[in-house]
Parts: structure tokens; C-alpha cells; sequence
């Protein structure tokens, strides 16, 4: 049994901007490999036909809703697992890693039961009446993909879990190799499965498929292992996973829960989205989907650097240590900005170069071009609203991020793009992501205030307090001495 001191961790006593580029820039490194991954995924399956791409398409919707919950949970149980380090409080530690564990597995069988039962009607559904050879082929191919993926999705679930739980002890380098580790193999095996390169049989779109749950569950075998070997914060049993407590359920999805709904909602603002623009021509909804891959460059690694800094938040808000929490917030929010400036400075300057990786032709530049420019000019108050979110998740807040972001997005967002596209002129519409991104960035001040007045002063005042004290008795000690 490990004692008590040798479970204590860097995270309350590295320096701290020190820390946070040691948490975060693994976890950056590896969403940008994901991101690579998305743009290489799509142009292997575009090589198939437009078909195969579409089937893929209406199959994202229900995988995304997966990642949702598996990043979800893995939030609740990361922002409860670093807060009780934090505290000193081992025990509760243990349990929340392994009734994440136990949630974690009662999300697979979910989508165990929805592959077997559901995959097929989900894509057909979207498809509508539609029967000719197309539709057929697409609801085809898009069985076979989802159905994979859903079924086989264990891989996924417990690759997210077991890389939340590196992260949350600040072990963000060996959740990076997990997380490099599998979508490389993805990307390695995308073509190979594809296409039957080297001896193996060409399976199609089901290819990508395969590939995808063979990087997760080879990235999850790796992540299992690493917790086991070189994590010795928690500690993880049979006994605890197979009889998981119920008040560290409800804790871990309170924060859980808005998390997830804030993923879901991401699905229903691409699908409303795609509507409005299919009104103009399949050109402008190409060119929304070209730039949902361009920014995740930019977006990417601003959520790497939020997930590494959650932990740190929450452990030293368990540690009472208002200095730190302070220092951590204004260097995360110096360097996301100064990412998404970056960002803005790239669309801007070379929107041409960029839709070029996509074969882009003359109508879609035409229509690209100032779209990049346009919606690219709100990164820096995305950067804002990110950071801002990281303390509503660190601080058990979470529905603050929910209503911020069913503010951007749906109640804001959709509509005024709805209206914009009454205009008649395409270029009118992506405006309304500066204009939605500036309301979330209103709404994440007024809470960002409010959570840091209620809770992160009041631990200065603490601090204050029990430096006092310490004084007065060691002025009480000598006293005694003399």
C-alpha cells in the first residue's frame, strides 16, 4: 500500500505556468494528431465516391453523440478524481476511478444495444422517402460503418476513460501517447482497410470503420496498462468497479451530464446549419464542412490546453490555493488567444491555400474564401469562451457551459443565420458566427465573475486566515517558551 505522501502530486507544487505547458502541450499535440486524423479519414472515404462520404456523414451524428458521452463522463470523473487529490482525500479518489470505470462499460452496452437494434433505421431515416440506387447505397454503406463503430465501441469508451484519469493526475504525457498512439494506427490502417492494400480485403467505407475500432481499442489496452503500471494516484479494483457507489455517480454526472449536452448540441447546430446553406447549393454546405475541419487546427489545440488545465483548477481549489488558481487562469487565457490570433491571421492571409488541400474549384473558393475570413474573426473570443468554460467544469459549474452554449449556437446562432440567409446572398450568413460567439463571450463573463467571487475569493480570505493562525501560534509557542 502506497502511503498517503508518496499519492501527494506536481500539480500543487510545480510552478504553475511550468505545470500547465507540461499537462497541456502532450494533450495539444495529440488533438492536433486527431485532427490530422479527421481530414485524412475524409479525403480517403471522398476517394470512394460522394456516396461513401454522405454515408459516412449521416452516421456522424450518432458518433459524435457517442464521444459525447464517453468525454462527458470522463469529465465528471476527472474534475471529482483531481479535486480529491486535491484534498488529500485518496479514498474518494479510488472510487470515483472506478465507478468511472463501471459507468464506462453501462455507456458500451447502451451502443451495443443501438448497433444491433437501431443502426440501420438511423441512417435510413435521415434519408426520408428517398429510394433510388443512391439512397440505397448510402443507407448500405452507412449501416455498415455506424453499426461498427457503435458495436464495437468499447474501444472508445474505455480509451477516454483510461487517458481521463492520466490527465486528472497530471500524467498528460502518457494520455498523449495513448491518444497518439491510436489515431496513427487509424490512419495507418485507414487506407489499407479501405482500399485492400497489402493482402487484406477491400471493405470500403466499412474499412474506415474497422480501422477507427482497432486504433481505439489498441489506444485503450495501452491506456489500461500505463494506469496500471505508472499511476500510482488511484487505485483501481474489481471490488470497487463491481460495486460502484451511488453518490459518486451523481457527482461525476453533474458535471458529466451538462458536458454532454454541450457536445449533442454541436450535432443539431451542424444539422441545422447544413439546411439553411443546402437552400443556396451543396457548394456552400461543402464549404462549411471544409471549414469545421480547417479550424479544428486552431480549436484543438485551445482544448488540449483546457483539459490540461481542469485538473490544475480543481486540484488547487481542493489544496485551497487562491494564488495559483489566479496565476493559472490568466496565463491559459494569454496563450489560447494568442492561438486563435494565430488562427484568424491563417484564414485570412491564405484561405485560397487552405481550400486548395481540399481540391477546392472555382465556386467553392468563391464561396470559401470569405467565409473563412468572415467566420475566422471570432476565434479569438472562442479562445475566451473556452478558458472561461474550464472553470465551470474544474468548480462542479458545469451547467454554466450548457447554457452558454445553447445560447451560441441554438438559441442564437441557428436563428440569426436563418435570417441572414433571408438576404439571399450566402456570404450574409457566416456572420452570425462573430455575432454568436460575441453573446457566448458576454454570457461566460457574467458567470466567470460570479463563479470567481463565490468561490475562488472566499479561498484567499481562507488562506489569509490560516496564515493567521499559524502566526498566532507560533507568537503563542514562544510565549510558552519564555
Amino acid at each position: 500500500m502506497a502511503s498517503n505522501t508518496s499519492r501527494e502530486n506536481k500539480m500543487g507544487v510545480m510552478p504553475v505556468k511550468r505545470l500547465i505547458i507540461s499537462m497541456a502541450l502532450p494533450m495539444m499535440i495529440s488533438m492536433l494528431v486527431q485532427a490530422l486524423y479527421n481530414v485524412v479519414d475524409s479525403i480517403f472515404v471522398a476517394r470512394l465516391g460522394e456516396n461513401a462520404l454522405s454515408a459516412v456523414t449521416y452516421a456522424f451524428p450518432l458518433q459524435n453523440l457517442m464521444i459525447a458521452v464517453g468525454s462527458g463522463t470522463g469529465v465528471g470523473m476527472n474534475a471529482l478524481l483531481s479535486r480529491s487529490l486535491g484534498e488529500k482525500r485518496f479514498d474518494k479518489a479510488d472510487r470515483a476511478a472506478n465507478t468511472g470505470i463501471f459507468l464506462t462499460f453501462c455507456s458500451y452496452i447502451a451502443f451495443l444495444l443501438f448497433s444491433l437494434f437501431l443502426s440501420h433505421w438511423a441512417i435510413a431515416v435521415q434519408l426520408g422517402s428517398s429510394s433510388n440506387s443512391a439512397a440505397a447505397e448510402i443507407i448500405r454503406d452507412g449501416h455498415a460503418y455506424l453499426s461498427t463503430v457503435t458495436g464495437f465501441s468499447i474501444g472508445l469508451f474505455f480509451q477516454m476513460t483510461f487517458e481521463r484519469m492520466l490527465q486528472s493526475t497530471g500524467r498528460t504525457q502518457l494520455s498523449m501517447i495513448s491518444q497518439t498512439t491510436g489515431a496513427v494506427i487509424n490512419i495507418i490502417f485507414d487506407p489499407i482497410m479501405i482500399f485492400g492494400l497489402f493482402g487484406c480485403p477491400r471493405f470500403g467505407v466499412a474499412g474506415a470503420a474497422y480501422a477507427t475500432v482497432l486504433g481505439q481499442s489498441i489506444a485503450a489496452i495501452l491506456g489500461l496498462i500505463m494506469n496500471l503500471k505508472f499511476n500510482p494516484d488511484i487505485r483501481l479494483s474489481w471490488r470497487g468497479i463491481l460495486r460502484p457507489d451511488l453518490d459518486t455517480i451523481g457527482r461525476i454526472y453533474v458535471v458529466g451530464v451538462p458536458s454532454i449536452l454541450m457536445m449533442s448540441i454541436g450535432s443539431v447546430m451542424t444539422y441545422g446549419m447544413n439546411m439553411i446553406l443546402t437552400a443556396f447549393s451543396t457548394t456552400a454546405t461543402a464549404v462549411f464542412g471544409v471549414y469545421f475541419k480547417l479550424q479544428s487546427f486552431f480549436f484543438m489545440p485551445v482544448f488540449g490546453l483546457n483539459n490540461g488545465l481542469i485538473p490544475v483548477l480543481a486540484y488547487n481549489y481542493g489544496a485551497k490555493q487562491k494564488e495559483r488558481i489566479d496565476e493559472a487562469l490568466k496565463f491559459s487565457f494569454g496563450v489560447a488567444v494568442v492561438i486563435m490570433l494565430c488562427g484568424t491571421a491563417i484564414m485570412n492571409l491564405f484561405p485560397d491555400v487552405l481550400l486548395g488541400f481540399f481540391n477546392a474549384d472555382e465556386a467553392m473558393l468563391q464561396i470559401g474564401i470569405p467565409a473563412q475570413r468572415i467566420i475566422s474573426l471570432c476565434f479569438p473570443l472562442a479562445a475566451i469562451g473556452i478558458i472561461s468554460g474550464s472553470i465551470f467544469q474544474a468548480f462542479s459549474r458545469s451547467i454554466y457551459s450548457l447554457i452558454i452554449s445553447l445560447g451560441r449556437q441554438l438559441v442564437v446562432l441557428l436563428p440569426v443565420a436563418w435570417l441572414l440567409s433571408k438576404t439571399g446572398d450566402v456570404t450574409n450568413v457566416w456572420w452570425a458566427f462573430p455575432i454568436a460567439e460575441g453573446v457566448s463571450v458576454a454570457l461566460s463573463f457574467i458567470f466567470f465573475r460570479k463563479i470567481y467571487r463565490q468561490v475562488v475569493v472566499p479561498l484567499g480570505a481562507n488562506s489569509y486566515a490560516s496564515e493567521e493562525d499559524s502566526s498566532a501560534g507560533t507568537d503563542n509557542s514562544a510565549a510558552d517558551e519564555n
